[in-house]
């Protein structure tokens, strides 16, 4: 069962003079990010094809997940009327596609890609709650706590399944942390830029990585404050196995902080938001 469904969010609270316009394009983005998870489920049924616990696990985050697209979605189209969340999934679907025939993981090992789904998995928590506390509009900020605790929910999901395959496969803490840290890299590869690509620029417009990648970062990161940086940090501590709520951690998130806030001003440079 969903713990929420989409008609139960305060739609009728909605107040278009709370819309922040910069917000509404990296919801678009989100939205089709989020309902694509049914490629992901197909991806994961085929890694853990063995694991019957573990696929049905998969199958009822992706529900949860596309749900998550589709209120978003929702939402951006009563932000911006002009704008068609189906026809802009479609694109993205054709635009974007991930590898589906495997049968083992990307990540070398079942730990390994349960490693990065918790990553993923911080990301979005962290996201939506930076999100949640960032807009003014009723109905965004009840929707992003909604999803933001599914995201928390997600990622013991999938630590909790880690723990089990990491006594099965033994990966040391520094593996873990490529693992985990290689991860969090790629949330500037082609997944989000083709997302803001496809769903907030003209179709006749040619794709550009860097151009794209910087549009939807400069705007997604401006939603953090550094609490929402401090608690990934610890979930990233805890993922690989280090202690959270250490010196070690304060170390990390002071660098992370540094990195991380210098990174969206160049980004919003870039596109002429800073």
């Amino acid at each position: 069962m969903k713990h929420w469904q989409i008609d139960q969010l305060p739609w009728d609270s909605f107040d278009p003079s709370k819309v922040d316009p910069e917000l509404v394009k990296a919801v678009k983005a989100a939205s089709v990010v989020e309902r694509n998870s049914v490629d992901y489920a197909v991806y994961l049924n085929n890694v853990f094809h063995d694991d019957p616990d573990f696929q049905q696990a998969a199958d009822h985050w992706a529900v949860e997940e596309i749900q998550h697209g589709d209120a978003l979605g929702r939402w951006a189209m009563l932000a911006d009327p002009q704008w068609d969340y189906q026809d802009a999934f479609q694109r993205y679907r054709e635009f974007y596609k991930i590898q589906l025939d495997v049968d083992q993981s990307i990540r070398g090992s079942r730990t390994g890609e349960l490693i990065a789904r918790c990553m993923v998995e911080t990301g979005t928590s962290s996201f939506y709650t930076a999100l949640a506390d960032a807009t003014d509009e009723p109905v965004l900020k009840a929707l992003c706590k909604q999803i933001a605790a599914d995201e928390f929910r997600h990622f013991k999901l999938f630590y909790d399944h880690m723990h089990r395959y990491l006594k099965r496969e033994k990966i040391s803490t520094l593996q873990r942390a490529r693992i985990a840290l290689g991860r969090v890299t790629e949330s500037e590869d082609d997944e989000l830029a083709s997302a803001y690509h496809t769903t907030n620029e003209p179709a006749d417009m040619p794709y550009d990585h860097n151009r794209c990648i910087a549009n939807y970062m400069a705007r997604a990161m401006k939603t953090y404050q550094p609490k929402h940086l401090k608690r990934v940090t610890g979930m990233i501590f805890k993922t690989i196995g280090l202690t959270p709520h250490s010196k070690l951690q304060d170390l990390a998130f002071y660098i992370a902080e540094k990195l991380f806030f210098s990174r969206q001003k160049k980004f919003a440079r870039m596109v002429g938001l800073g």
